[in-house]
């Protein structure tokens, strides 16, 4: 059987080609471009990293971004008053706060402060909730992202060369498909799985404590890995033919960054799989910008309610 491997850095590349052409031709229309806000903490090597990468994915979109920097002993007052600046900054769309924060910031409490119209990583709980009926616009960024992953799957497009990603990778009905997703982190695991339901697929969640996990999982014709734990999908644990997201990312006792799933061992008996890394990573921080655009449409809309108002 022949994989496709589901490039992920190749994916996010035609995101951001698309969306670039639509900032560019809304600025030369008179339009401002659209801002990122991206907030920072301490001065950790894995999340200064992630930052740049974010910046330079949204410069590549043509977004403008401001970024604040607080030192590791920023109190919550401190971080707070960014949040507000940024949630009253007419310039910023879309509201980034790098995780994790250090010890005694409370993360969940200072999510919850960011306006949830400019909530680019979707995890206000308005946003959740909204997400819970089927509904909203700021959806969470991984489990989107494994979405247009699957998509990839099962359409007819292999990963290279240019693509119209609404024209070629069409979001598909996965009516029929059984689904498990390995995880139940607010994060990913159950965000993905009410997007597979979403999608009219027959979703399971399970977790590491899930008796007999390779029963259930291999019974899916989807698999998303989402646990945290270094290859725990092996390839007894995958139906011959099955989609596999990998969500994982971890390192090995070699130094080599490996995801949840066993890739070389589960590569040669399922249809499709995402490599770690180069897999779901690119498609969550494309995610971010592809939400961060979202709400700079609905600002530029909201704005021109209002000067019609006004006028």
């Amino acid at each position: 059987m022949t994989c496709k491997i589901l490039n992920g850095n190749w994916l996010s590349e035609q995101y951001a080609r698309g969306v670039g052409r639509r900032v560019e031709a809304l600025v030369k229309s008179g339009k401002r471009p659209p801002g990122l806000g991206v907030i920072l903490v301490g001065d950790n090597p894995a999340s200064l990293a992630y930052v740049g990468r974010k910046e330079k994915v949204a410069k590549r979109c043509g977004f403008i971004t401001k970024e604040e920097r607080l030192s590791g002993a920023a109190s919550e007052d401190d971080l707070l008053a960014v949040i507000e600046s940024y949630n009253g900054d007419p310039e910023i769309d879309g509201i980034l706060l790098q995780l994790p924060l250090p010890g005694g910031l409370n993360a969940d409490r200072m999510l919850d402060k960011i306006s949830p119209s400019k909530d680019a990583d979707g995890l206000h709980p308005l946003n959740q909730g909204l997400l819970m009926r089927g509904a909203g616009m700021l959806r969470p960024c991984t489990p989107s992202g494994l979405m247009r992953l699957i998509d990839l799957a099962y359409s007819d497009v292999r990963p290279e060369g240019d693509v119209d990603i609404e024209k070629d990778i069409p979001e598909v009905d996965l009516s029929g498909k059984s689904a498990v997703v390995v995880g139940r982190s607010i994060l990913v695991g159950k965000a993905a799985a009410l997007l597979l339901l979403e999608r009219n697929a027959t979703v399971t969640v399970a977790h590491s404590r899930t008796k007999d996990l390779a029963a259930v999982t291999s019974q899916a014709d989807i698999v998303v890995a989402a646990v945290g734990r270094e290859e725990f999908v092996k390839a007894d644990a995958v139906k011959e033919g099955a989609v596999v997201i990998d969500v994982g990312i971890n390192r090995a006792s070699s130094g080599k960054l490996v995801g949840d799933v066993a890739f070389d061992e589960v590569q040669g008996k399922c249809s499709a799989i995402t490599p770690v890394p180069g897999g779901v990573g690119p498609m969550t921080v494309i995610m971010l910008m592809h939400n961060t655009f979202l709400a700079y449409e609905q600002h530029l809309k909201s704005q021109h309610q209002f000067n019609k108002q006004a006028g």
